[in-house]
């Protein structure tokens, strides 16, 4: 080891750097399919809600 390499972290730096933004990249990805999963789970439960009311309205209108 050189007397000038003492202090030369760069490598260490870029590593660091490169590190923290696959981080970053990798928890957008993770929240970005949570949330989408979420908006599908909301969007079938309304479906669902749909699929019942219209069934039990055609239930009642056939028993009167």
């Amino acid at each position: 080891m050189t007397e000038g390499a003492w202090d030369d972290d760069r490598a260490y730096d870029d590593a660091v750097r490169l590190a923290r933004r696959a981080t970053r990249v990798g928890w957008t990805a993770v929240s970005g399919t949570v949330a989408a999963l979420g908006c599908v789970a909301v969007v079938a439960a309304g479906v669902c809600l749909v699929v019942v009311f219209v069934w039990a309205y055609l239930v009642v209108s056939v028993n009167r």
